[in-house]
């Protein structure tokens, strides 16, 4: 089952945590002795401001699929998350300045992290707090920076199209979520997969995990069709609930579908729609006819996907992942934005975005 690390920064004795969890996360992503120690210094650095700049913070991290999917077998990458509800930042790119602070330090944290890490994104609003989503793989090129696409029939280029990311907090420190996403592409069809296996713990994470093995073989198939092949292969599990979203980037469409209580939201023009689940517990207990929704794909599209663990109440920004930022950023900020250090995350929660790329700079 895959590892979440969460850590807890609220004195000095929880960066070494960061770290030693930085490294343990490295060593399952396989990455190499050097980079390796980036992770870990990444860790640090980010521990060391969440307890300088916003006196105690979270840090979350895991081992996730790219944000950017090229054809075939990615690289994994440690992805490395601070979360903080601190007073925030007013001048985000004069902070990712080496020398800049605040304080009597060097003011070279931020400035380092965005140097060792494939990608960097940070997010902060004064009064609301800072998220700061570090990625480091192996490979030899950084994951969230494809190289340009093929040329089309007139001779120029492709964008990118499209990337995803996520976040994932399990409930109540344990070392394994019950939750879990994915991310596969098969050709022009790419499919984001948010799973909550039955429950917490061992054997909720067992689900969710066998969703997400499975799912890797299904990639090519639409939706609806993807989770009547989940149902089988979760059969002697307790279960998961599993919502599976397709975007054809050849086409412009988003097909969507869902058995359980999995959360989905996409933003069209203004507002925020809600794409609904068929009852049910794939592996267990699976509806006659699993419905499947079709809606346009545009630049300003964005989908939010979410486990049971924001409150009932919760409702997306209406400037989520604006102006275009990392898809894992806009996950963590829709945490931190539902929860508080006096009301936690109540359950495992994973928040997962696709979101478009935004346009290449050349």
């Amino acid at each position: 089952m895959p590892r979440v690390w969460e850590v807890p920064v609220r004195d000095s004795t929880r960066v070494r945590d960061a770290r030693v969890a930085a490294e343990e996360a490295a060593a399952e992503a396989g990455l190499d002795e050097r980079r390796a120690a980036a992770a870990a210094l990444v860790a640090t650095e980010l521990a060391t401001n969440l307890l300088k700049y916003a006196q105690g913070g979270t840090m979350l991290l895991d081992v996730v699929d790219p944000p950017v999917l090229p054809e075939g077998a990615a690289a994994r990458s440690v992805q490395i998350t601070a979360i903080d509800h601190g007073p925030g930042m007013s001048d985000v790119p004069a902070a990712l300045r080496d020398g800049f602070s605040t304080t009597r330090s060097l003011g070279a944290g931020l400035g380092t992290c965005r140097r060792l890490s494939d990608d960097f994104a940070l997010h902060s609003v004064p009064g609301r707090g800072t998220v700061a989503v570090a990625r480091l793989s192996g490979s030899a090129r950084p994951t969230g920076r494809p190289a340009p696409a093929a040329p089309d029939g007139s001779g120029g280029w492709r964008p990118p199209g499209v990337r995803a990311g996520g976040v994932n907090v399990p409930f109540a420190g344990a070392g394994h979520s019950g939750d879990a996403w994915a991310w596969h592409r098969d050709g022009d069809r790419h499919t984001l997969l948010l799973a909550d296996g039955l429950g917490h713990g061992a054997a909720a994470a067992r689900a969710s995990s066998a969703a997400v093995q499975a799912s890797r073989q299904w990639a090519h198939l639409p939706p609806a069709e993807a989770l009547g092949r989940l149902h089988e292969a979760l059969s002697g599990t307790r279960g998961a609930a599993v919502a599976v979203a397709q975007l054809d980037t050849r086409t412009a469409l988003l097909r969507f579908a869902g058995i359980g209580n999995v959360g989905a939201r996409l933003r069209e023009g203004d507002g925020w729609r809600a794409l609904l689940s068929r009852p049910g517990i794939v592996g267990v207990h699976r509806p006659g006819r699993v419905r499947e929704d079709e809606r346009p794909w545009t630049e300003d599209s964005l989908l939010i996907l979410h486990t049971d663990g924001l409150s009932s109440r919760w409702s997306p920004d209406p400037d989520a992942g604006r102006p275009a930022t990392d898809p894992a950023v806009t996950a963590a900020v829709t945490i931190r934005d539902a929860s508080s250090p006096a009301l936690p995350v109540r359950d495992d929660t994973a928040v997962a975005v696709l979101a478009p790329a935004p346009p290449s700079r050349s």
